[in-house]
Order: C-alpha cells, then sequence, then structure tokens
C-alpha cells in the first residue's frame, strides 16, 4: 500500500471513530415520529466524501454503524438501514462534487444527494426495513403507522408512512447535515487533507 492510502486509510478510521462517537448523540425534531432521530454523523462522512472522494465517505458510513453494531437496540437492522441510505447521501455528494469543486458545485451536490437519498429512503423502507423490522423485532408496520399517525393525520398505511413521514424526515435531515456540512467543510478538509 502507497504512504498515501496508508494515510486514507487511517484516516478514514479516524473519522469514522468521530462519526460513530456523533452518532450516538441524537435526538428527535418533534415534528417527526421519536423514532425518526437526527445525527450529525453523516456530516463527517461528507466532509470525507468531499476531501478524498466518495469512496472515503462510504468506508466511513460503513466503519460507524459497524462500531454500532456494539450497542444496537434494533438487531442490526438500523445500522444496515443507516448505512444504505446514509452511504447513497455521501456517495452521491462527493462524486457529484469530485467533478466541480467549487462552491456551486458543492451546493448543487449537496441538493442532489439530499433529494435522492431522501427518495432511496422511502424505497428502501417499504421494501426491505419495515418488513425486517416486523419479522425480526415482531414489530408490525401497523404499530409504526399509528405511532407516526399521532404526528400526522394523514398517515393512514405503509405507503402514506413513507410518503408523509419517512421521506420528509429525510428531506429535513440531508437539509440540515448539508448546511452544517457548508459550513464546516473549508474549515476541516485543511486537517483532514494535512
Amino acid at each position: 500500500m502507497s504512504q498515501t492510502g496508508t494515510k486514507n486509510l487511517i484516516k478514514i478510521s479516524i473519522f469514522g471513530a468521530l462519526a460513530f462517537v456523533i452518532m450516538l448523540i441524537e435526538f428527535p425534531l418533534g415534528i417527526f415520529p421519536d423514532f425518526l432521530k437526527l445525527d450529525f454523523s453523516d456530516s463527517i462522512a461528507l466532509i470525507i466524501s468531499f476531501a478524498l472522494g466518495p469512496l472515503s465517505g462510504v468506508a466511513v458510513e460503513l466503519l460507524k454503524n459497524l462500531l454500532h453494531l456494539f450497542v444496537t437496540k434494533t438487531a442490526g437492522i438500523g445500522e444496515f438501514a443507516n448505512f444504505m441510505v446514509g452511504g447513497c447521501f455521501v456517495f452521491i455528494a462527493g462524486y457529484i462534487y469530485s467533478y466541480n469543486k467549487t462552491r456551486k458545485g458543492a451546493i448543487l451536490s449537496l441538493i442532489v444527494s439530499t433529494i435522492a437519498f431522501s427518495i432511496w429512503a422511502g424505497i428502501l423502507n417499504y421494501f426491505v426495513f419495515l418488513p425486517l423490522y416486523e419479522k425480526v423485532l415482531k414489530f408490525p408496520v401497523t404499530e409504526v403507522v399509528k405511532l407516526a399517525a399521532k404526528f400526522n393525520r394523514l398517515i393512514t398505511d405503509k405507503f402514506t408512512l413513507i410518503l408523509f413521514s419517512i421521506i420528509p424526515f429525510n428531506l429535513v435531515k440531508g437539509a440540515v447535515i448539508s448546511i452544517v456540512t457548508f459550513a464546516l467543510y473549508k474549515r476541516l478538509s485543511k486537517i483532514v487533507k494535512r
């Protein structure tokens, strides 16, 4: 392995561990069901994705979720979901940014990736994650719908749960994380690139 490859691996490891610690600090937004929580760990992965490339950002997502398996309350389903959705977010953003490393390029990459990963989260929740929760944790989708309906009366079934809760939550989450990343990137990229 080259010296640069070794340095990047060390950086991915350090920032993956940092993202894991930040992932532990999560909170509900109050306008969505409490099982949908925001944390800022994806900002770390986005910064790495911008600085070292999209696959490095995905590696940070993988590492933080592997570490989170040691404290999981979801039998690994939550971590799998977080990796699949977060990996999409940071890969798309980093990929677009790699072709246009300007302020406008960063903004465009964050907007496109927020929309893309929110739709991806909806699709995966409908077809994969909610059925997994139901099979593995014996938590019926009908109960999830009831919890979400307390926050939004338009939610009546699995499809409306995705449409009026999962996708909007991820759009808000993506916007907040994008703003934080945009504000921090220039300062932190100097540390990452050192």
